[in-house]
């Protein structure tokens, strides 16, 4: 076989972490990303490093469940617990699903407003609609044009969030933003959001799914994986620092930047309309994308835990009425999307945990069972990712 056909041939294998990655790059990382540049410029840059590899760590842990046991993450759970514990985690993640879910429509129902004047109703409806179109390519079509399109979607997002970054690109300061250090409680507040916003609960029980729907139990595939999982998080960690410099470079102490919609108008008002442009499409790509992801991973929960399969357009309804309730309700954009949040927070620990546990277990890993180092690793980001996001809920209900 020649290098070319090698070469081809391992990248058909990649695809999964694609998916996955599309829960790193929804609006509530544009919200975060782009408060923080503005807010304090450079300064949290260290933040999406070490986050990103946080992620990418967790993301490769839960790839790895899905393709050494040949079960999701939610199936393995299902192995071990009684009933009685099953249905209360399934509740817990199907109220984490819910919030997801808001997060997503709500972005890109603000896209079509942005892009359309459409009220927010309609646009949660469209973006419903348009999440269901994607589920359906996955449900008839099979996982590959899924995967595709969601590739295809992520690339439309990075363009959208980095072409601001030709007319006003990062300066030189950006270097002092990888030292790690804040600047007072709101910093701090700040960045356990953006961590927030970056580990994900739905991500961490979807791709165990993702990477054995797609290969079936194949652990030889480990190493093509990491590539899969290095490459994807690579181009999310990108796009969500592109948010922050640009926001860094062009919108530093700009009014009213903590919505989404004020960072659209200061965009337009720095940068001009067409980058302006670009940016909410992007986010109407993000909202789109997200929401048919989060989703899927809902349907991946619900199959895993409870054994049982819901219609597509049922298991959409759940989640997305919710959502579309919110907006009826009239509620804040902005203040749903901080609720929706800190409701993912609660639901980290209920990933994380079982993720670390069952991949450090020589009787389910095998071979394959994570090296030492690995499981510590694991285990400090787990627990650093639970203390900021217990530190994010608190702050947030306290008023702090």
């Amino acid at each position: 076989m020649t290098v070319v056909s090698r070469v081809r041939s391992g990248a058909a294998l990649l695809g999964p972490a694609f998916v996955a990655a599309i829960a790193y790059v929804d609006p509530g990382n544009v919200a975060t990303n782009t408060a923080a540049g503005a807010r304090y410029g450079y300064l949290l840059v260290w933040v999406l490093v070490v986050a990103n590899v946080m992620a990418g760590l967790v993301q490769y842990l839960s790839a790895k469940l899905g393709l050494v046991t040949g079960r999701s993450l939610p199936e393995a759970v299902r192995d071990r617990v009684p009933r009685s514990v099953r249905l209360a985690y399934w509740g817990q993640a199907e109220v984490v699903a819910m919030a997801t879910d808001l997060a997503e429509v709500i972005g890109g129902a603000i896209a079509l407003n942005l892009l359309f004047d459409l009220p927010l109703l309609l646009g949660g409806v469209i973006t419903g609609v348009a999440s269901t179109v994607l589920l359906l390519i996955q449900d008839k079509r099979g996982q590959k044009p899924f995967e595709r399109v969601i590739t295809t979607l992520l690339v439309v997002i990075a363009i959208g969030f980095a072409a601001g970054l030709l007319v006003a690109p990062p300066s030189g300061e950006v270097v002092t933003g990888l030292v790690p250090r804040f600047d007072g409680a709101e910093s701090v507040l700040l960045a356990a959001g953006m961590l927030g916003a970056t580990v994900m609960p739905h991500a961490v029980y979807l791709h165990s799914a993702l990477a054995r729907d797609r290969h079936g139990r194949a652990p030889h595939l480990l190493r093509t994986t990491r590539v899969d999982v290095v490459t994807a998080m690579v181009l999310a960690g990108a796009v969500n620092l592109a948010m922050l410099l640009l926001a860094a470079s062009a919108l530093r102490d700009a009014p009213d930047v903590e919505s989404l919609e004020g960072v659209h108008r200061a965009i337009g008002s720095e940068l001009g309309g067409g980058i302006a442009l670009l940016f909410a499409v992007g986010l109407l790509a993000s909202g789109f994308a997200s929401t048919a992801v989060g989703c899927y991973s809902g349907a991946v929960v619900l199959d895993g835990l409870l054994n049982t399969r819901v219609p597509l357009l049922t298991r959409r309804l759940v989640t997305l009425v919710p959502a579309l309730a919110i907006l009826v309700v009239g509620v804040d954009p902005t203040y749903a999307l901080v609720l929706s949040q800190v409701v993912l927070s609660f639901g980290i620990p209920f990933a994380l945990i079982p993720l670390v546990w069952l991949t450090a277990r020589r009787d389910v890993m095998g071979e394959h069972v994570n090296h030492r180092a690995v499981t510590a690793a694991a285990i400090l980001v787990a627990a650093a990712v639970i203390a900021l996001n217990g530190a994010l809920i608190y702050l947030t209900l306290t008023g702090s």
